[in-house]
């Protein structure tokens, strides 16, 4: 079972640690482990007479440490505290459980980066949106009935004026001269518009019945008007 010591860096943590050893040689039974360095880590000095059971424990370890460590240690500064200048192994000190300690300082920055990845991620996803959703505007089919002046007006040229109207987002169909009487004929032409793109409004009194197409157009009317 886990056993969690905290403040060990005070009388009343070293107490809980005296306790603990007083039927163990190490933290976790007879045998140096991980766990006895973790606490060595955090007490700062030999805790001295007063908690013999402590005391042997932590000479013990540090006897250890010393083999795997023989280079001299001129003392470190870890979270605030000091660890004491030894000739025999070096010491430092974990933060306080408390979480003061500068370990929670690179967890915060972590995060900031993680919020940072995240809100450029979700405006990526929001841009493919948007050019999805143009994509996938709706489109319309419209039927334009296009006028002549008269019956000497030029229909081919009619219809080439019509056709030479180009925009992002309008297509043109099937078109046919359909006869009105006393020799003038209209145009009907199929056109497919993107909704979002195409103003059928605009395009007659922009383009269609303005300069120069306003030669051959005399008006033109919407016949029929579906949603695909």
């Amino acid at each position: 079972m886990a056993v969690t010591f905290s403040d060990l860096h005070t009388e009343r943590g070293l107490k809980t640690l005296e306790e603990h050893l007083a039927s163990k040689t190490y933290i976790s039974g007879d045998q140096l482990s991980v766990d006895d360095v973790k606490v060595y880590a955090a007490v700062l000095e030999n805790p001295g007479d007063g908690f013999p059971n402590a005391s042997k424990w932590y000479d013990s370890v540090a006897s250890h440490l010393a083999k795997s460590f023989p280079g001299k240690a001129d003392g470190v500064r870890v979270g605030g505290g000091v660890a004491p200048p030894s000739e025999a192994h070096p010491h430092t000190e974990e933060p306080a459980a408390d979480g003061d300690g500068d370990d929670d300082d690179d967890i915060d920055l972590f995060a900031d980066e993680t919020e940072d990845e995240k809100k450029a991620a979700e405006e990526r996803e929001a841009a493919k949106k948007d050019t999805k959703k143009t994509k996938e505007s709706g489109k319309s089919s419209v039927l334009l009935e296009v006028k002549p002046w008269d019956d000497e007006t030029d229909m081919k040229k009619l219809e080439e004026a019509v056709r030479s109207v180009q925009m992002p987002g309008l297509t043109w169909g099937a078109s046919k001269l359909v006869p009105v009487g006393y020799g003038i004929k209209k145009l009907t032409i199929m056109m497919t518009i993107v909704d979002d793109l195409v103003s059928v409004d605009n395009l007659i009194e922009d383009h269609l019945t303005s300069e120069p197409n306003n030669e051959y157009i005399q008006s033109v009317d919407i016949v029929a008007f579906n949603k695909i």
